[in-house]
C-alpha cells in the first residue's frame, strides 16, 4: 500500500488465428508476439474470488478506479515509454475486439478481469517482468483480509 507496487508478467500471442482482431494489439501476422505485460484485476469484490485463487490472502480495493488506472499507465509509461499500453474489461466466451490478451473462456466470467496490457512496439523489445510503482494507495485503495 505504502509504495503502490504492482508487477507487470509477460503473455504471449500466437495470432496466426488472430487475423480480424483490432490494432495496435493484434495484427494478421502469422508469428508470436514478443509478449505483452498485463495486470490483471478483478472489477467487483466478492469474496468468491478467494475460492477461484486458494492461495490469496487478501484482495485489494480500489475505491478511486479512475485515479488508479491513471497512475498505472502513468508509471508503466515511465519504465516502458516504447510500449502501447490499454486497459479494459475482459470479455468472456467470444473473443474481444482487443485481441486475445482480452479474450477468457466463458467459464471464467465470475473472475469479472479488468486488465490492463503493455506490448512493444517494436519487435525486438523484451517482455520480461517488471515492477512498477505508482506511490501510496491508501487514500484510494484497502486491503481486505479473506475473512471480510
Amino acid at each position: 500500500m505504502q509504495f503502490g507496487e504492482f508487477r507487470l508478467a509477460p503473455m504471449t500471442l500466437d495470432l496466426a488465428a488472430q487475423a480480424d482482431q483490432i490494432l495496435p494489439f493484434a495484427s494478421p501476422a502469422k508469428r508470436t508476439l514478443p509478449g505483452y505485460l498485463l495486470l490483471s484485476l478483478s472489477s467487483v469484490w466478492d469474496p468468491k474470488l478467494f475460492d477461484l485463487f486458494p492461495d490469496a490472502d487478501s484482495c485489494l480495493v480500489i475505491h478511486k478506479p479512475e485515479e488508479f488506472g491513471e497512475r498505472i499507465h502513468r508509471a508503466a509509461q515511465r519504465l516502458l515509454p516504447s510500449w502501447a499500453g490499454i486497459d479494459a474489461a475482459a470479455s468472456y466466451g467470444v473473443p474481444s475486439p482487443l485481441g486475445a490478451a482480452f479474450s477468457r473462456d466463458k467459464q471464467r466470467a465470475a473472475e469479472k478481469e479488468w486488465l490492463f496490457a503493455w506490448r512493444p512496439t517494436q519487435p525486438s523489445l523484451p517482455s520480461n517482468p517488471i515492477i512498477i510503482q505508482i506511490g501510496n494507495i491508501e487514500s484510494i485503495a484497502e486491503l481486505r483480509d479473506k475473512g471480510g
